[in-house]
């Protein structure tokens, strides 16, 4: 057994498959159950309606997979079981798998940057994709309408692209890899493709998938 600080647990999970069309708080519903099905006393909020203390770290787009989730639970245990994460992944659907589990040293307010991976499809392939994406995303503004807590707002999302590559440009398909803001200002996949607006539209792709495959902090450190 490892012994948990604050008795506070963290996991890391994925979401993939089907189970990236599971919505936010249905996921959250589904983490609850099987916690408690593996035996986990999960701590309440006080007053008239309590709710369990779960929190994850960047909700995740409906339609995104990822292999780096992070939530935190607050527990009753002192001590986290061995072989936690298989007792906890019998209770879970297809999809959804918890990958390591530990006590939190960091707060989720360290994460800086998140680690994307996608392909882009194009049902009548225009000429030069990957070059007029590399264009595109070379340039010092890039400005979108994004939604914030004020209504939508223009920004400028270039300083928050880092590592943008393009690996592949196959048959109308076209793979990247980048490394986008997570926080102040979030940067999602999403806003990729709504960089490819006005003058760039041809470039919007027909479909796209995305997965988060890291989070880090600021100094690109792997988060825990």
């Amino acid at each position: 057994m490892q012994e948990m600080s604050s008795h506070k647990l963290r996991l890391r999970f994925s979401k993939t498959g089907t189970a990236k069309y599971i919505s936010h708080l249905d996921l959250m519903a589904t983490m609850q159950r099987a916690l408690l099905r593996a035996g986990i006393k999960l701590k309440y909020s006080q007053g008239f309606n309590p709710h369990p203390y779960m929190s994850i770290a960047l909700p995740l787009p409906v339609g995104c997979s990822s292999v780096c989730e992070l939530i935190d639970i607050g527990t009753e245990h002192g001590l986290l079981p061995d072989g936690l994460p298989e007792m906890i992944n019998e209770a879970l659907p297809e999809g959804i798998e918890i990958l390591d589990a530990y006590a939190p040293v960091r707060k989720f307010s360290g994460i800086f940057w998140i680690a994307v991976s996608g392909t882009l499809h194009y049902d009548n392939q225009p000429p030069h994709i990957a070059e007029n994406l590399r264009l595109r995303f070379g340039q010092e503004d890039i400005i979108i309408q994004k939604k914030t807590k004020r209504g939508i707002s223009e920004i400028n999302i270039a300083p928050f692209i880092k590592n943008m590559c393009y690996n592949s440009e196959v048959d109308g398909i076209v793979a990247f890899t980048a490394m986008l803001s997570a926080q102040n200002p979030s940067i999602s996949p999403s806003n990729i493709i709504s960089a490819l607006n006005e003058d760039y539209a041809p470039l919007a792709p027909d479909f796209a998938v995305f997965t988060r495959t890291e989070v880090y902090d600021k100094d690109l450190n792997i988060f825990k």
